[in-house]
């Protein structure tokens, strides 16, 4: 009985202990309930709301300029880059002062950093650093605990295969500036590129694309967990040239040291099929930032490589502005195709002479003997005949002195004077002043593009526009399509004039043109030279009998060659410019020679795929000419 009472009495006590553990624990759980859910629970509502859902935009992919076959001319290159999300930092000056010890950057980068910081909404990150090397990599990799916010991420920089081959056309993209980057919030984003000169910035909306996005779940602390959702976004679409990149190295290999610029189209629709321009510059360096000490040789170069000759040098056309004036002075009547001049070797005004080139006496000539021998004599007189409002009234038609309303950004229009425009700057217009118009010299100025224009509209009897855009997505734009281009306001008999004038310039062995005649069996060539002064020759220079190539480089004439092919059934146009070379005939005709050559072997401006098996390409020519 006592045995059994005993152990009652020891079950009892362990089951009040059992109760009284149980008891204590289950207040312990409900004690740190309480103060989990009541007394802190701003604290981890905070909590669990940071460790929430973050998303940020990312720039699209850009879009590839092509020539007219897909060979690229701009694309992509991937590298690393590290970006910084300030909504993802709890300290984000703490976080910039670790990544700053890590990742050396200059104090101007800082500047722009904590500027960018300022301006930039939270859902666009800032750029860090571009193109993160492996150093770099490691050091953000090894501190990403105290780096949170901190984002590195595949970018993508511009790469341009031809590189200072095609870099005025092509163009070249740089990072947007801050006025840019305020009126479109997409521009402020890492990656984003803004074209600056040619097709880049001609089609820039349309290779931009549209931004993608990335979501992530992050902890308190700013750390990715997970990525929760991702889209790259719309890339940019790709651009089609009308150039043939074949064509295009032709012409600066044709080029070579020399200074100078080339254009060659599409003669029915003004597509430009090659645009070179020497000295040239390598267009990939904009896009990372050029080098003071590359800029500084840029911009102390006497021969102005970032400029573009052919859409924004101005320089006097010299005789190959021949053709607009006969055909101003066939127009108002001052000339018929069997009016005749003499000519002594010089015109005689007044107190002053105007000599005739290299003082030749040409005799009785016409309209198309004096196209073919370049008789400035003829000129001379034609252009007092018709007067410089009638010469430029037709300059007008031919695309000479006037915005062309081309695709090609940082065109120039050049100038071809009027009676007006003198009187607004104050110049008293004299006879002296026409007679000169009348060889393309004094006050005229024209780029190569719109001599390339002329000679163009002059083949086809179509006013064609130069444009460097051909597709875009695959869609053949409006100037590219067939019959695009209206019918030029000229009398078509007229043309045929000088069209001929033109032919015998090239095809008959008294043409000054006459070296640079085509080696294709039963094809002709039609064009005309030029040779434009720069310096204006001092009695003693006159003296000595100067002789044009010893004087200095800079004042020396240019010379110009402008031709359009086949001569029965013209389909290519080409102008080409030599900076201070001296005689047409003898440097810019030899180009026109071997690029036409190409071109009609080839025929890119009749195809979009490049032939399976291409002709064989005929040995360049130095030809021999007379001086124009």
């Amino acid at each position: 009985m006592r045995r059994q009472a005993k152990n009652r009495t020891g079950f009892s006590r362990r089951a009040l202990l059992i109760g009284a553990g149980q008891a204590a624990i289950f207040a312990a759980i409900t004690t740190r309930l309480y103060h989990l859910q009541v007394s802190e629970h701003g604290k981890y509502a905070l909590m669990a709301k940071q460790n929430s859902i973050s998303e940020r935009l990312v720039a699209p992919e850009r879009g590839v300029i092509t020539d007219r076959f897909g060979a690229i001319l701009a694309g992509n290159q991937q590298h690393w880059r590290a970006l910084f999300m300030k909504a993802m930092a709890p300290e984000p000056d703490v976080v910039l002062e670790n990544f700053f010890r890590l990742v050396p950057l200059s104090d101007e980068e800082k500047a722009r950093i904590t500027q960018d910081l300022a301006d930039h909404p939270g859902y666009i990150p800032v750029l860090l650093k571009d193109w993160l090397d492996w150093p770099d990599m490691a050091a953000i990799e090894v501190n990403t605990p105290n780096l949170p916010g901190v984002i590195v991420e595949e970018g993508a920089s511009r790469t341009y295969p031809l590189g200072p081959v095609a870099a005025h056309a092509v163009g070249y993209v740089g990072r947007p500036n801050q006025q840019e980057a305020k009126q479109d919030a997409v521009l402020a984003l890492p990656g984003m590129r803004v074209g600056r000169t040619g097709a880049e910035d001609a089609d820039d909306l349309s290779l931009r694309g549209d931004p993608g996005f990335v979501q992530t779940e992050t902890n308190v602390h700013g750390e990715v967990m997970r990525v929760v959702a991702q889209d790259a976004g719309t890339p940019g679409q790709t651009v089609a040239l009308g150039m043939d990149a074949g064509l295009q190295q032709l012409a600066v290999q044709s080029l070579g040291a020399q200074t100078g610029a080339v254009v060659m189209m599409d003669a029915t629709n003004g597509e430009i099929l090659a645009m070179a321009s020497t000295p040239s510059f390598d267009p990939s360096l904009f896009d990372k930032g050029v080098p003071s000490d590359i800029w500084k040789g840029w911009m102390e170069d006497p021969k102005h490589p970032l400029l573009n000759k052919a859409t924004a040098g101005l320089f006097a056309p010299g005789s190959t502005f021949k053709p607009t004036v006969a055909l101003a002075a066939l127009k108002c009547g001052a000339l018929t195709p069997t009016t005749i001049h003499n000519c002594p070797g010089f015109l005689k005004l007044g107190d002053h002479i105007f000599w005739c080139d290299n003082h030749d006496a040409h005799g009785n000539v016409n309209v198309v003997s004096a196209l073919k021998v370049s008789c400035d004599v003829f000129f001379y007189k034609t252009a007092l005949d018709t007067g410089i409002d009638r010469i430029a009234a037709m300059a007008t038609i031919m695309g000479q002195g006037v915005d062309l309303n081309s695709d090609i950004p940082h065109t120039q229009a050049g100038l071809v004077p009027t009676l007006e425009w003198a009187r607004r700057h104050g110049i008293h217009w004299a006879q002296g002043n026409t007679v000169v118009q009348g060889i393309g010299q004094g006050y005229t100025q024209l780029t190569p593009m719109a001599q390339a224009t002329m000679i163009a509209r002059l083949a086809s009897g179509l006013a064609v526009t130069p444009h460097l855009t051909r597709r875009i997505g695959g869609t053949l734009q409006p100037d590219s399509l067939p019959g695009g281009a209206a019918t030029l306001d000229v009398d078509p008999a007229h043309l045929a004039v000088v069209r001929q004038g033109l032919f015998e310039v090239v095809n008959d062995p008294a043409g000054t043109g006459y070296g640079a005649r085509l080696t294709i069996p039963n094809v002709q060539m039609a064009g005309k030279t030029g040779t434009a002064q720069v310096h204006n020759n001092t009695a003693a220079e006159k003296a000595k009998n100067f002789n044009d190539m010893t004087m200095a480089w800079e004042q020396r004439p240019n010379a110009w060659f402008v031709a359009y092919a086949p001569a029965d059934a013209p389909r290519y146009a080409i102008a080409v410019l030599i900076e201070h070379g001296n005689y047409g005939a003898q440097t810019a005709a030899p180009i026109a020679h071997d690029l036409m050559t190409y071109a009609l072997l080839h025929d890119p401006a009749g195809r979009d795929t490049p032939l399976a098996n291409p002709p064989p390409e005929p040995p360049p020519t130095v030809p021999t000419g007379l001086k124009a």
